[in-house]
C-alpha cells in the first residue's frame, strides 16, 4: 500500500516537471510576433494608376516609421473640403526591405496590417499579395510562398489610393496609419485571430471559461497534438490549467473547445479593469510547436427590456461619449500615450463608456479600453448600400469622384469587413455591443415619407417631435413604397446574421436617427437593443406602440435633458454624448473652423468647461465649477430684481449652446453671465468676499446654477456643502502675462520609439496665475535625442501647421508633443521663448 502511494506521488512530481518543461520550452520557442513598423520608405505619387514592374526604385524615397498619416503633414488649405478638415488625401507608395525569417522553409509567416487608409493594394517581390479597400478593417496575408530564399532581401510595397479625399463625413487620415506586424509560426499553428474566448457563466464564487481554439495542420502528414491551455491572472500566477490529446489530418483546420473553472475570479467591470490571459501551447511529443496569448476578462452582461443593463449582475447606467479616431496634431495616426492621456481625463469626468464613431478603432484604442475599464459600442458602418453625401450627413446631393466612399465596396467586402473586424476584437472584455452602422435611414429613400415627420402638418421638423401618424399608418406607407433595389431590414437581417455568427454574447445595435420609421419598416427587428439617435422625446412613444423591443440612446446632444430620460426610464440605460472630444471634419463652409467643436476636451486634450459640468452629473462626489460668458449674445436677460439669469428660450438650456469662459477678466461693469455647473443642491456665490446670494437646483432644470454680475475685478468663488464637506471653485482676475509655464505629463520616458510625453505651455502673471485672455506666438526649443511630433493650441479655428516647433497660443496655452526614439536614451531639455516672456526648463529622460 505505501509503496502504491509513492508510486502515485512519484508519478504526479513527473507530470509536474513535464508540465514545467513544457513552459520552459515555450518559454524559449521562437517569439510569433515581430514589430514591423520600423524602418519604411515612402513616397507621394501624382498618378492614380496601380503600378507595375515592382518592386520600386525607392532610394530616393523618404525614410518613415509607421504608424503614419501622411495628409496631417500638410498646410490646412480653404480650396480643399471641410468634410475632412481641410487637409488633402492622395496617393502614396510604402516599401519595406526586409530579411526571410529563419527557418521560413518550415514556417507560416504573415504580415498582419490593423488599418490602411484606403483602397490599399499589397504585392511581396512584385508579387500581388492581395487589396482592402476599407481603411478600417485589419487584414493581413501569407507571405511563406513568396519569401526569397537566395538570401537577398525581401521588398514588400503596399499602395495606398486615397485621392477620393471626402470620402467620409469626417477627417479619416491617409497612410498606413495603424500598426503592422510580422508573425512567424509552424506549420502546425494556431491561426491569426484563432481564439475565442467567452464567460458564460460568471459569479464571485466560480467563472467559466470557454475557450474555442482553431488550430492549422500545414503539413503533409497527420498530426497528433497535445493542447496546453493555462489561465493566468494579471499577477501573472496561473489560476487553472487543462491539457487535451487531437489529432489534425493533413491540411485540415480544427477547433478545440475547452472549458475551464476559475475560482473565486477577479471580475472586469469599469471601475475594476481586472485582465486575465489564456496561453495555449500546442504540443508535439513533449514539445511546443506554438504559443498563443489571448487577453481578456471575466464578466457578464444582460439586457433587460424593462430594466436596462447590467454588468455582472449589478444595474449599470453607460455614462458615455462618442468619439472620432483622430487626435489633434497626430490625425489619424495616433500614439497609445495620447489616447491614454484622453482616455484618462474623460475617465476622472465619469465617463464610463466610448462609441466608435463611426467605424472600427485600432486593436490598441481597445486594449486601453480593457486596461483603463471603459465599455465600447463597436460601430462598423456609415454607409451601407446607398452613399451618404458627406457634406451633408443625408443622402447624396451630387456624384463627385472625390466623394466615392464605402458604399462603391459594400455589395462585395461589407461581410468580410466586418467578419475580420469581429475576430480581432472578440475578446476584448471593453466591447459589450456591435452597431452595425449609424443613421443608415438617410440613405434609404421614403424613410422621411413613412415617420410622417416631414408632413407639412408637422411644424419644425422632425427632432424630438411625438408622431402624429399611428405605427399602422407608418408601417402602410411603408408598404406602400415604389419597389426599390436595396431595403434597409434586408440589409440590416443580413448584417446581424453575420454578427450572430461570429458571436452571441453581446447585442446587435444600430444607432437611429428615425426610429419611428425604423421601427415600422422592420429594420428595428434585425437589432437587439434600438439605439436611438437624439429622439429622446419619442422612448415612451416607442416603449407604447413596441413593448417588447428594448431602447436606449446611441447619440445624444449632451443635457440634463438627455441624462434625465436615463434616470426617469430604467429601460434607457446608456447615453453617448456627442461628442466627448473635438475632432476634425464636418466643418463644410466654417473655414477656419476645421472641426466639430465638442463638450468635454479639445483637439489638444485640454479640459473645457463641459468636462467640469459632466463631471458634476456623473461622478458621485460634491462638484462645483465656475465657468463666464458675457451676458449680451448668450441667449439670457437679467432679471433686476433677483439677478438670475433668465433664459430666452428652453434652446438655450442645453448645455451643448454654452459657450463658457474659464476666467474673470471683462469690462468694468460689463454684465456677465456666471455659470455655476453643480450637484450640491444650494450653492452661494461671492465676488470679493461679499455675497451674491445663492441659487438652488431645485429651480433650475438643466443643474446650471445662474448670476448676472457686473463685472469687477477680483475673486469670483463659488462654495456649497454641508459643514466638514464644503467645496468652492474660484476663479481670478489676472494681470498681463509675464511668463510662460511649463508643465509635462511624463518626466520618463522608454526609447522604444512609440513613448510620448506632453508638454504644456501656459502663460502666467507675476502672481502665477494661468492668463487665458492673452495669445503670444511662442517657439519650442527641444535639445536631445527625440522627436517633435508637433504643437497644437486646442482651437477648433487653429489652422496653423501641426508639424512645426512654433504656435500661436490659445486661451494663453499651447501643446508641444515629442516621442522617444528607438533605442535613443539621454536628456531632453525642453525650453519655450515668446516675446519679453521666458518659461521654466522640462527636462525628460529617456531610458
Amino acid at each position: 500500500m505505501n509503496n502504491y502511494k509513492m508510486g502515485r506521488k512519484a508519478m504526479r512530481r513527473l507530470g509536474l516537471l513535464l508540465t514545467l518543461l513544457v513552459w520552459c520550452n515555450s518559454f524559449y520557442a521562437q517569439e510569433r510576433t515581430q514589430d514591423f513598423n520600423f524602418n519604411w520608405k515612402f513616397t507621394l505619387v501624382e498618378d492614380t494608376k496601380t503600378p507595375t514592374n515592382l518592386p520600386l526604385d525607392d532610394t530616393k524615397w523618404r525614410d518613415v516609421r509607421l504608424p503614419h498619416d501622411w495628409s496631417v503633414e500638410a498646410s490646412f488649405s480653404e480650396d480643399l473640403d471641410g468634410a475632412t478638415g481641410y487637409l488633402p488625401g492622395g496617393v502614396g507608395i510604402y516599401q519595406k526591405h526586409f530579411d526571410t525569417p529563419a527557418n521560413a522553409t518550415s514556417k507560416n509567416v504573415f504580415v498582419l496590417f490593423d488599418g490602411v487608409y484606403n483602397n490599399a493594394t499589397f504585392w511581396l517581390n512584385g508579387k500581388l499579395l492581395g487589396e482592402n479597400p476599407y481603411g478600417y478593417s485589419p487584414t493581413y496575408f501569407d507571405l511563406t510562398e513568396v519569401l526569397k530564399t537566395d538570401g537577398t532581401k525581401n521588398i514588400l510595397t503596399v499602395h495606398v489610393d486615397h485621392s477620393r479625399y471626402v470620402d467620409s463625413r469626417w477627417y479619416t487620415g491617409s497612410g498606413i496609419y495603424r500598426h503592422v506586424k510580422l508573425i512567424t509560426v509552424d506549420k502546425l499553428h494556431i491561426p491569426i485571430w484563432g481564439t475565442f474566448v467567452t464567460t458564460p457563466e460568471v459569479s464571485t464564487e466560480v467563472a467559466t471559461v470557454q475557450i474555442q481554439t482553431k488550430i492549422k495542420n500545414g503539413y503533409s502528414k497527420n498530426q497528433n497534438i497535445t493542447l496546453i491551455t493555462k489561465i493566468i491572472d494579471n499577477q501573472g500566477k496561473t489560476v487553472t490549467l487543462q491539457e487535451k490529446e487531437t489529432k489534425i489530418g493533413s491540411g485540415k483546420e480544427i477547433e478545440v473547445l475547452q472549458s475551464l473553472q476559475v475560482a473565486n475570479p477577479k471580475l472586469w467591470d469599469t471601475e475594476h479593469p481586472n485582465l486575465y490571459k489564456v496561453i495555449t501551447n500546442v504540443s508535439v511529443k513533449g514539445k511546443v510547436i506554438d504559443t498563443y496569448t489571448t487577453p481578456f476578462g471575466i464578466r457578464s452582461l444582460l439586457f433587460d427590456k424593462d430594466k436596462g443593463f447590467f454588468l455582472n449582475g449589478k444595474p449599470t447606467y453607460v455614462k458615455g461619449v462618442c468619439l472620432h479616431h483622430d487626435a489633434g496634431l497626430v490625425g489619424a495616426a495616433v500614439p497609445k500615450g495620447v489616447w491614454e492621456r484622453r482616455l484618462q481625463i474623460l475617465k476622472e469626468g465619469g465617463v464610463n463608456a466610448i462609441r466608435t464613431s463611426h467605424n472600427p478603432f485600432s486593436e490598441e484604442f481597445l486594449d486601453l479600453c480593457d486596461e483603463m475599464g471603459f465599455l465600447v459600442q463597436n460601430e462598423i458602418f456609415d454607409e451601407m448600400d446607398n452613399p451618404k453625401d458627406k457634406q451633408h450627413n443625408m443622402n447624396e446631393k451630387s456624384v463627385q469622384y472625390i466623394t466615392r466612399g464605402y458604399t462603391e465596396h459594400f455589395q462585395k467586402w461589407g461581410e468580410s469587413d466586418l467578419k475580420r473586424t469581429m475576430l480581432r476584437d472578440r475578446n476584448h472584455p471593453s466591447v459589450f455591443q456591435w452597431s452595425i452602422g449609424n443613421e443608415i435611414e438617410w440613405t434609404y429613400e421614403g424613410y422621411k415619407h413613412v415617420s410622417g415627420l416631414w408632413d407639412p402638418e408637422v411644424k419644425g421638423g422632425y427632432w424630438n417631435k411625438i408622431p402624429y401618424l399611428t405605427k399602422e399608418e407608418m408601417k402602410a406607407r411603408y408598404n406602400a413604397l415604389p419597389d426599390r433595389k436595396f431595403k434597409l431590414a434586408e440589409t440590416a437581417k443580413r448584417l446581424s446574421k453575420w454578427v450572430k455568427e461570429m458571436d452571441q454574447t453581446r447585442p446587435v445595435t444600430a444607432n437611429l436617427i428615425i426610429p419611428v420609421a425604423s421601427l415600422a419598416s422592420g429594420y428595428a427587428d434585425a437589432l437587439d437593443v434600438v439605439g436611438f439617435s437624439y429622439q429622446t422625446n419619442q422612448y415612451h412613444w416607442s416603449k407604447k406602440n413596441y413593448p417588447n423591443k428594448l431602447f436606449t440612446g446611441t447619440e445624444n446632444s449632451g443635457g440634463w435633458q438627455d441624462w434625465n430620460s436615463i434616470i426617469e426610464n430604467p429601460m434607457v440605460f446608456s447615453m453617448f454624448m456627442w461628442t466627448g472630444i473635438d475632432y476634425m471634419g464636418e466643418a463644410t463652409n466654417k473655414w477656419p473652423q476645421k472641426g466639430w467643436d465638442g463638450d468635454l476636451l479639445d483637439f489638444a486634450g485640454f479640459k473645457k468647461q463641459g468636462w467640469y459640468y459632466f463631471k458634476s452629473i456623473w461622478v458621485n462626489k460634491p462638484h462645483v465649477s465656475i465657468g463666464t460668458t458675457p451676458l449680451e449674445g448668450s441667449g439670457f436677460e437679467s432679471d433686476s430684481l433677483s439677478g438670475k439669469a433668465v433664459a430666452s428660450s428652453k434652446k438655450v438650456l442645453n448645455w451643448n449652446n454654452s459657450k463658457a469662459n474659464m476666467h474673470w477678466n471683462y469690462k468694468p461693469g460689463e454684465l456677465v453671465v456666471v455659470e455655476v455647473p453643480t450637484n450640491n443642491h444650494v450653492v452661494e456665490l461671492f465676488l470679493n468676499n461679499r455675497s451674491l446670494g445663492s441659487r438652488s437646483l431645485s429651480d433650475n432644470p438643466d443643474r446650471i446654477l445662474r448670476w448676472v454680475v457686473p463685472f469687477e475685478a477680483g475673486t469670483l468663488t463659488a462654495r456649497a456643502g454641508f459643514e466638514g464637506q464644503e467645496v468652492e471653485s474660484v476663479l481670478k482676475t489676472t494681470s498681463a502675462a509675464v511668463a510662460i509655464k511649463l508643465s509635462v505629463d511624463k518626466t520618463t520616458l522608454n526609447s522604444d520609439g512609440y513613448d510620448v510625453a506632453h508638454i504644456i505651455a501656459q502663460l502666467v502673471d507675476k502672481d502665477g496665475l494661468e492668463v487665458k485672455t492673452e495669445n503670444t506666438e511662442l517657439t519650442f526649443n527641444v535639445d536631445g535625442n527625440v522627436k517633435v511630433l508637433g504643437v497644437d493650441n486646442g482651437s477648433k479655428d487653429n489652422i496653423q501647421d501641426f508639424q512645426s516647433n512654433k504656435i500661436i497660443t490659445s486661451k494663453g496655452k499651447a501643446l508641444l508633443l515629442v516621442q522617444a526614439l528607438k533605442d535613443k536614451k539621454g536628456k531632453i531639455n525642453i525650453k519655450a521663448k515668446a516675446s519679453n516672456l521666458k518659461s521654466n526648463l522640462v527636462v525628460i529622460q529617456v531610458e
